[in-house]
């Protein structure tokens, strides 16, 4: 019996329990706020790109025919992997060995050489296990890099989809980066027409890397392209870049500069942008040139920015496809061909395994080179800063 004067509980034990429960699962959500707002996208990665690079890994170890009503599927260890490097596919992925030069040995002993010493010197520094593991496998890729151009781009022997895709990249992305800086350097500088520029060297960027392939290979056409008259007026209307291996490599070259240099324009141009002009105008009145002002101030605050759009560009470059497929379809021969468009050849004429093995040996490569720029060369000029 309740005393007089004190209100009955109308609240049923059901609704307690609710109303616990509800509060546990809000602090609970509060305490992983982070871990679910992050989860959609972590769920996405892990079904669109670990699954496919896991199971496009195993493919690799696999041989896999077709047949009615399904694929045959049998495991063969790393034999698809010692077909590319050692076996029939060895012309293909790195190039044909029948002797090494002179030219060529002297590129292999300089760069051991200076390998040597390298890891010897931070050895005697600050020396770090892991640092050095790094080192070592940087030196050990740099290494194998000069013997693959030492055997065959400097001893006059023909060289593979490997060399050609780090051309393409290294040397390729280079030159696409200088001139970049270069255009966005006068476009920061007060002439006439400099709003006009800026737009016009802008516009190649927005085109399909399709549109451009078919432009220039329209463009270079000798004999029935826009600009036949100029090719005969210098001599070439009787020229066939298409069968002759280094004249395709540069109009390829050429077709995705054209490409990629707007896009190394815009961005060192807001860096331009972002220089001080306090800096400048001070050294302007001390005397300093043009070519120390550059150096001595210009460049150490947008070199941050040149080797990220360098990194950039590198990793986008060892996906070129498009532009050598359209203008050569990878000839003459294999001689413009790339790792991707290698692996994508394996594909189409059903070797799945083998195209896997080459599209793992590409990232390695990329991994490995783009990792070691990031670490010795954006790196290390960030803490210097």
């Amino acid at each position: 019996m309740q005393g007089r004067g004190q209100p009955e509980s109308t609240t049923p034990a059901g609704s307690l329990v609710s109303s616990a429960t509800g509060s546990n699962l809000s602090e609970w959500v509060d305490r992983h706020s982070r871990q679910l707002f992050i989860f959609p996208a972590v769920f996405l990665i892990l079904v669109f790109s670990i699954f496919p690079l896991v199971a496009s890994l195993l493919i690799t170890f696999t041989r896999i025919r077709p047949r009615a009503g399904g694929y045959q599927i049998r495991w063969v260890g790393f034999k698809n992997f010692k077909k590319l490097f050692t076996g029939s596919e060895q012309y293909h992925l790195l190039g044909t060995f029948e002797g090494i030069g002179i030219f060529g040995w002297v590129v292999i002993v300089v760069t051991a050489v200076a390998m040597i010493y390298w890891l010897y010197r931070y050895s005697q520094q600050d020396f770090r296990l892991v640092g050095f593991a790094g080192r070592l496998i940087t030196a050990s890729a740099t290494f194998g890099i000069a013997v693959l151009f030492g055997a065959t781009l400097f001893s006059g022997n023909n060289f593979g989809t490997i060399p050609m895709t780090l051309i393409y990249v290294l040397l390729g992305c280079s030159v696409q980066f200088l001139i970049g800086l270069g255009l966005a350097y006068l476009c920061s500088l007060p002439i006439a027409g400099r709003a006009f520029f800026r737009v016009v060297f802008f516009v190649p960027l927005m085109i399909t890397p399709v549109g451009i392939a078919y432009q220039w290979r329209m463009l270079a056409d000798m004999r029935l392209g826009p600009v036949t008259p100029l090719w005969h007026w210098a001599g070439l209307g009787e020229f066939a870049w298409g069968s002759n291996a280094l004249a395709a490599r540069l109009m390829v070259m050429v077709a995705d500069g054209w490409m990629w240099i707007p896009f190394m324009f815009v961005v060192m141009l807001a860096a331009l942008e972002t220089v001080s002009r306090d800096q400048v105008e001070a050294a302007e009145v001390d005397g300093a040139g043009k070519w120390f002002i550059f150096r001595d101030i210009t460049w150490p605050q947008i070199a941050p920015v040149a080797g990220t759009v360098v990194l950039i560009r590198w990793i986008e470059g060892f996906k070129l496809v498009d532009i050598p497929n359209v203008m050569t379809n990878g000839g003459p021969g294999i001689a413009t061909e790339t790792l991707t468009m290698h692996s994508w050849t394996r594909w189409r004429s059903l070797d799945f395994a083998g195209s896997s093995a080459v599209a793992y040996t590409l990232l390695v490569v990329a991994v490995i080179i783009c990792v070691s720029f990031f670490n010795f060369v954006i790196r290390k000029h960030a803490h210097r800063l």
